[in-house]
């Protein structure tokens, strides 16, 4: 029987994941037909939407292998996921987000999108990867056993990281890298407010923007406090007790996961030439979430302050930067909870609270 998930404020994973016997396949590479998961027979674990709604709609059941697109795919043996916000919102989004994903049900009912485990099967027309590969990324129903995903989606495990603990990079980590590098353009001396620093962007934004050099300053609760401050932020705003935009400091960058603020409070604490990178909108359906990034974006154009709206594109060229800073140490993933496979819909509900510190981590 299944325990209750492991529970550990910002927990950090030190200890291998739990591993699952199975057949490896002949080394090298496989040559892959146009057939369901390059031709194999039989089952698998997986949570299926069949109908969009409240994560109460997943179904755990045996599925068949999943399918390739086309040849540059690979099969992965998920060992870990991690649960994100596109996840909750993949759930039940609103109609003018449905085309291409079908209107009244969901025609990619396999959900989960982070994930890292071992190649099975390739491609005909991948070249860089190879069965027994250990990688990280994002791809097609990573809440299953296995999972599809496309080899510009993925990269090569860091080698110091657990399964778990590179299941929670993708997403959030890229998020983080390209609104500060791509997008800020952070360099050594600048700095650099984080609001939300305690979720699991904010908690890569304050590690990648000290490993720029930048001088780092978060806002998050009162209970988390030493946790951003032991991630090296040089000021932490206690949001309960002080508003950082009264607190007459100024920012070259303002990298927002909440946008709770005025217009004309982002203009307080930016510098002239500063720039606010919304990269969320706080907790809430996507109904509620979208009219606050819109109004803030429009509203900066005529207004200001200056501000560049992204979504972040994980591929395998930024996960290889993540997998530098990884490896290197100066970025470590924080994990909050890890749940197993069989109980992912309390994984989205506890998501769904808006309290994790850090990333949520889905072990197979």
């Amino acid at each position: 029987m299944l325990g209750p998930p492991e529970q550990g404020n910002t927990a950090r994973l030190n200890t291998p994941p739990r591993r699952t016997r199975i057949q490896p396949l002949p080394p090298g590479r496989v040559k892959v037909p146009s057939t369901p998961a390059g031709g194999r027979q039989g089952s698998m674990k997986s949570w299926v939407l069949d109908r969009y709604g409240p994560p109460e709609r997943l179904e755990f059941r045996d599925v068949p292998f999943p399918a390739f697109r086309d040849d540059h795919e690979v099969l992965v043996r998920v060992r870990a996921s991690s649960v994100n916000p596109a996840d909750r919102h993949n759930l039940k989004p609103p109609l003018i987000f449905r085309k291409g994903r079908g209107f009244l049900k969901p025609k990619e009912g396999r959900p989960g999108l982070d994930l890292s485990g071992q190649v099975e099967v390739v491609g005909k027309e991948v070249k860089d990867l190879h069965v027994g590969d250990e990688i990280f990324g994002v791809g097609r129903g990573a809440y299953g056993e296995y999972a599809v995903a496309d080899q510009t989606e993925v990269a090569l495990k860091p080698a110091r990281l657990t399964f778990e603990q590179a299941a929670a990079v993708p997403i959030a980590g890229t998020t983080a890298l390209q609104g500060l590098r791509d997008k800020a353009h952070v360099k050594p001396g600048q700095r650099v407010l984080i609001n939300g620093a305690s979720g699991g962007v904010g908690t890569f934004a304050v590690q990648i923007a000290k490993s720029f050099g930048a001088e780092v300053h978060c806002v998050c609760s009162a209970a988390n406090v030493d946790l951003i401050k032991s991630l090296g932020a040089d000021r932490v705003f206690d949001y309960s007790r002080e508003d950082f935009a009264k607190s007459g400091q100024r920012y070259d960058v303002v990298l927002d996961t909440q946008l709770n603020h005025s217009l004309a409070a982002y203009r307080r604490v930016l510098n002239p030439h500063g720039l606010l990178v919304p990269v969320g909108a706080g907790p809430g359906s996507i109904s509620r979430v979208l009219p606050r990034l819109l109004k803030t974006l429009i509203g900066a154009r005529i207004v200001g302050p200056r501000a560049k709206f992204f979504v972040a594109a994980v591929r395998t060229g930024a996960l290889a930067s993540l997998s530098e800073l990884l490896e290197s140490g100066k970025v470590v993933p924080v994990i909050d909870r890890t749940y197993p496979l069989a109980q992912v819909p309390d994984a989205l509900r506890y998501l769904m609270e808006g309290h994790a510190r850090g990333k949520i981590v889905i072990t197979v």
